[in-house]
Parts: structure tokens; C-alpha cells; sequence
């Protein structure tokens, strides 16, 4: 029994909505998880109470119920050695992972009003005109946490579906600057060449732009793990598997597909 990654790396600061994720090599047997979460030892600094949850039968993530408290030091072991994943095979390995929760850096977009609000401990940084998906491709509602950022970045409609004829009047392919992914699907904050002055129009395929020096601003305030929470969007919640969306999946349900069940990490 082997791991494909665990995220978040050690020695990083991750902001608030950052769960701790780990993907196996090999598909895990359903009665084999509570044993396999069990074998998972958390230390936190400040004591959290939280839950596993398996997206299927490769990945399993932790949270708390509520984000992380700013400034909360994590420490993982995962004692895999000798642990069964229920269809013969057996962990040969321990892994660990010690990393940092940072500021509490929330941003808000309001699809409705064009607004982008940042707030960092409960202050507001910075409100900042946006647009959203047009209706023909809205954007994700709910909330999705930072999983990567780039200060460039190619897009191209082909690579999330939407047209890969150059005749078809939504295909594009841009490299744009200043780009805060949110969601494995494509969905990102950035700047667009086609939207330079954002703020009273919804008209992208899924992403929020935001002007020039905005999405300067904000790529360079992002780090990995920080909550940006739509509103506003007809399409839905985000898949809590999209990425780090983990918090679009209601506790109970987080539950639900818990073996072990809520539990209280233990003091550092």
C-alpha cells in the first residue's frame, strides 16, 4: 500500500481552508478505512476537532468542521507499516508531514454585484470590481480553497471542453498573468486581455477576472489553502474532490463518508 501525494507539502504555510489530503497508489477497501484513519496520528497546537472523508477509494482528507485556526501548527505521522487496504496488499511505509496554518485570508466574490472583497483576520484588505461566468458558463458557487497559483498561465478552451475548433466562437488561447486556481476543473482569479476593466458584466467561461493590478495584488497576497467563496452563481457547488472544495461538502455528509468518525487531534 503505497501513496501517490500528500498535500500539503511540510514546511509550508497553508491558509485556513487547506485540508490535509492524501491519495493512495491503489483503490482502498471500504472495510479497511477506519483502521487506516486510525493509523493517521494528528498534533495540532491548538487542539481541532475534525473528520476524515474518502472521495472514493484513492483519497482521504482531513478538516475540521469550521476552517483551521489561524497560526495552527499541524504534525501528521501516517503509520502505514503493516496496515491492510483490504484487497492483500500491506503499507510498508511511515510518512510524515508538519506545515503551518497561516493568516486567515477569506475573499468573497459577489457574481450579482461585481464585487471581490478580501479580508485578512477579519479586516477588509481590499474590494475589488470582478465579473464571473456569463450564463451560458457560470461560474462554481460555494467555496473552494486556493489549490496553486502562477504568474502565467496558458488557457485554452479545449483543455476544459468547452471548444476545440478555432472556428467556434468560444474557443481561445490566451496566456494570461496573475492566475489564483481554486478548482482542477480550470476555474481561476486572474486577469484577462478580453475583460481589462472588470465590474459590470459577467461574461467569462467560468473564471473571475480581475483588472491588471488586482489580480497582481491579489496573486501575490494568495497562498495555498485560503477560502474564496462565490455567491451569486447559478451552477452549483463545486464537487469537494474539484480541487480542495472540502468545505462545500456538508459536515454531516462528511460524516458520513468518515470510517473513523469526528475526533479531537491531539495537543502538541
Amino acid at each position: 500500500m503505497l501513496l501517490d501525494s500528500i498535500a500539503p507539502l511540510s514546511d509550508t504555510t497553508v491558509g485556513v481552508a487547506m485540508p490535509l489530503s492524501i491519495v493512495f497508489t491503489d483503490p482502498v477497501k471500504a472495510s479497511a478505512r477506519a483502521e487506516i484513519e486510525r493509523h493517521i496520528h494528528l498534533e495540532t497546537s491548538v487542539p481541532v476537532r475534525g473528520a476524515w472523508h474518502w472521495f472514493g477509494d484513492r483519497r482521504v482528507d482531513f478538516r475540521p468542521r469550521g476552517f483551521w485556526p489561524a497560526h495552527t501548527h499541524v504534525s501528521m505521522v501516517a503509520d502505514f507499516a503493516h496496515v491492510p487496504d483490504g484487497y492483500g496488499r500491506y503499507g510498508t511505509h511511515s510518512y510524515t508531514r508538519d506545515y503551518t496554518i497561516g493568516d486567515d485570508v477569506r475573499t468573497r466574490v459577489d457574481v450579482v454585484h461585481h464585487t471581490t472583497t478580501v479580508s485578512r483576520d477579519g479586516h477588509v484588505l481590499r474590494v475589488m470590481p470582478s465579473n464571473a461566468g456569463s450564463p451560458e458558463f457560470p461560474s462554481w458557487d460555494g467555496t473552494m480553497a486556493v489549490v496553486s497559483k502562477a504568474a502565467e498561465v496558458r488557457m485554452t478552451s479545449c483543455s476544459v471542453q468547452i471548444a476545440c475548433d478555432p472556428n467556434d466562437p468560444n474557443y481561445y488561447d490566451l496566456t494570461l498573468p496573475w492566475d489564483v486556481r481554486i478548482t482542477n476543473s480550470g476555474t481561476f482569479l486572474h486577469y484577462s486581455t478580453g475583460d481589462p476593466s472588470p465590474g459590470s458584466g459577467n461574461g467569462s467561461h467560468g473564471c473571475i477576472h480581475l483588472s491588471y493590478d488586482n489580480a497582481k495584488w491579489f496573486y501575490e497576497l494568495s497562498k495555498q489553502g485560503d477560502p474564496v467563496t462565490i455567491t451569486g452563481s447559478p451552477r452549483g457547488k463545486a464537487e469537494g474532490d474539484n480541487g480542495y472544495a472540502d468545505y462545500d461538502v456538508p459536515w454531516t455528509q462528511w460524516l458520513a463518508g468518515s470510517g473513523r468518525g469526528a475526533f479531537t487531534t491531539s495537543a502538541a
